[in-house]
């Protein structure tokens, strides 16, 4: 069980898009081609693909970026970009997704961009666009300066480094000074055997092979590898190394103290941009208040994802929260949503294709009647969500002297219920609104009512759904028990 899965569901649920994260690194398009190998060519001993699709993503920093939008954070992406086609098609997708971004544009420069060819999943040749010239001094200074200006609008930084010219030494000390000075971390991505670099940051994110040259020690004695580390954080004032380590996970390693999160076994598609995901997703959560070990849990679960995609395609809030809720592994209080986080999830649910139940009523004194109602409304969907009366409502329709059992309680326990996955209070007389936020697929209601005297109906039938009719348990109701304890007082 994730650990702070109530604050990370808070956070995936809306609580991202109140952070901003800023990214500084060498910016890429990724293009893809597509197609299928039936032949081998007669004009020399290569396949010939034939072209079935080809597409663009943002690739390097801007994939770290796009992460960070995908989670639903506020990013701003800062490096360098050419004055060409490949920056325009970078932009688009960028603005696609509500990325903001201030690359210095270099006259002399290319964008980068590496083109992949794919027979079905399979990658059969990449080729690279780029210059082997440095940036000038000018566009360098251009780039620190506007990195540091922007440091100041962020709750966190990520020096995204692919060793292409864009993050200088220079560069690298002048933001982690400035966001040091902010007290808000620092993370890299690094690419240098001299971790030097980066001192003072809040996390360097090395993979083995990384970590091994950067140290010294073979990447395959592990033991060893993650001793030097510890001495490494020591050297460069780290706060403390996250090391991936490909299959065995993710390990937290400052001296004396280790935290190993273990990979969660998933078929492997692709790996390309994994670590993009895993630094986006660190920093988004650091950035939120989460607890180190409760954002490296995060970042795991959000890479077991993005490998299981071909390409480079950015994690979402969606996916992550899809995985977090099922009902099983939630408590009952992670269940009891408002308004808005209610909708968030049910969007996120319906978009992984769950099929979203609806059912509503005052649930006072909980009794058989309830519970057939509850287990008959999940026969009609995989994610059930049950409108809850307040206790201001029930007044209204029951009386001063009801609910019995005040809103909040009664939340609880209907949220502990196994056929629930999500309860949520209204305070009107009827769901109506509720039920034109939430569009379920299915609106269930018990008694003896007709689809055309259900509240909603016309709503949910109108966006493609349908209404249920389930009969009452006869001799269970809430006024009879109240009826029976009020005698037997």
């Amino acid at each position: 069980m994730l650990p702070q899965v109530h604050e990370v569901l808070g956070l995936l649920e809306g609580g991202f898009s109140n952070l901003r994260v800023l990214v500084v690194g060498d910016i890429m398009l990724d293009r893809y081609i597509h197609g299928e190998v039936e032949r081998i060519s007669p004009e020399a001993p290569v396949p010939v693909l034939r072209h079935a699709q080809r597409y663009e993503r943002a690739g390097g920093a801007a994939n770290v970026a796009m992460n960070l939008a995908g989670l639903g954070v506020r990013a701003t992406l800062a490096g360098f970009w050419g004055a060409d086609r490949e920056k325009e098609e970078l932009a688009a997708l960028l603005d696609q997704d509500g990325v903001n971004y201030a690359p210095v544009v270099t006259g002399s420069l290319p964008t980068i961009s590496k083109t992949r060819i794919v027979a079905r999943t399979q990658q059969m040749l990449r080729l690279d666009i780029e210059s082997q010239k440095k940036p000038s001094p000018d566009d360098l200074q251009r780039l620190i300066d506007a990195s540091v200006a922007a440091v100041a609008h962020a709750d966190a930084v990520i020096l995204s480094d692919y060793a292409k010219g864009a993050l200088s030494d220079e560069l690298c000390s002048a933001v982690i000074r400035a966001a040091r000075a902010r007290a808000i971390p620092v993370l890299v991505d690094p690419k240098t055997r001299d971790l030097g670099k980066y001192s003072g940051a809040t996390t360097v994110c090395p993979n083995l092979n990384e970590l091994s040259q950067a140290t010294g020690v073979p990447s395959y004695e592990v033991d060893a590898l993650l001793h030097a580390a510890e001495k490494q954080v020591v050297e460069h004032e780290f706060e403390y190394l996250t090391v991936t380590m490909s299959e065995k996970g993710i390990r937290i390693v400052r001296p004396g103290y280790t935290y190993h999160s273990p990979a969660r076994a998933r078929e492997v598609f692709d790996v390309s941009g994994a670590g993009d995901t895993v630094i986006a997703t660190l920093a988004a959560s650091l950035a939120g208040g989460l607890k180190v070990e409760t954002a490296i849990e995060l970042a795991n679960l959000a890479a077991g994802i993005v490998v299981g995609k071909v390409g480079t395609v950015p994690i979402t809030s969606g996916e992550l929260v899809e995985l977090l809720t099922p009902s099983q592994d939630l408590r009952s209080d992670e269940r009891v949503l408002d308004r808005e986080r209610v909708k968030r999830r049910v969007e996120e649910w319906r978009a992984a294709g769950e099929t979203i139940v609806f059912t509503n009523g005052c649930f006072d004194l909980l009794h058989v009647g309830h519970i057939t109602l509850l287990e008959d409304c999940r026969r009609f969907g995989s994610k059930l969500v049950v409108g809850l009366n307040t206790d201001a409502s029930v007044q209204r329709l029951k009386g001063p002297m009801r609910p019995v059992v005040g809103e909040n309680e009664r939340a609880r326990v209907m949220a502990a219920l196994a056929a629930v996955d999500a309860v949520v209070l209204f305070d009107e007389d009827t769901p109506l609104e509720l039920i034109r936020d939430l569009k379920p697929s299915v609106l269930v209601k018990g008694g003896d009512y007709t689809i055309e005297t259900v509240v909603g109906h016309e709503i949910v039938i109108a966006s493609g759904g349908r209404v249920e009719i389930v009969p009452i348990v006869a001799g269970f109701s809430t006024t009879n028990i109240v009826k029976k304890l009020t005698g037997v007082c």
